[in-house]
């Protein structure tokens, strides 16, 4: 049975920015980067414990392809819910995200 993917609210900017950003360098490019996320959480959404945690165990991260892109995700099994709480570039600062955990 898949899961509902729910997105932390902060996340939509970076999203949007990483779009606009890729779709710069490149047209279609950012279509391409927004497709395969969106692929990635539906993969996600049917097979949330299949991938691995860093450090807190709370919290699951699946590198996206192609992208240096993470998605970090917490699983709600009562609700039957994956709470993305951050899809971040590699390199971005993760001391940033405690403050959205």
């Amino acid at each position: 049975m898949s899961y509902v993917c729910r997105l932390h609210p902060l996340i939509q900017q970076d999203f949007e920015e990483a779009y606009a950003w890729y779709e710069d360098k490149q047209k279609g490019l950012g279509e391409r980067f927004l497709k395969t996320v969106r692929q990635k959480i539906e993969i996600i959404a049917l097979q949330p414990e299949a991938h691995g945690s860093r450090g807190n165990t709370k919290f699951k991260e699946v590198k996206v392809e192609f992208f240096p892109y993470l998605i970090v995700y917490r699983i709600r099994k009562r609700s039957k819910e994956v709470y993305i709480v951050s899809i971040h570039h590699t390199k971005k600062n993760r001391a940033i995200l405690h403050s959205i955990w």
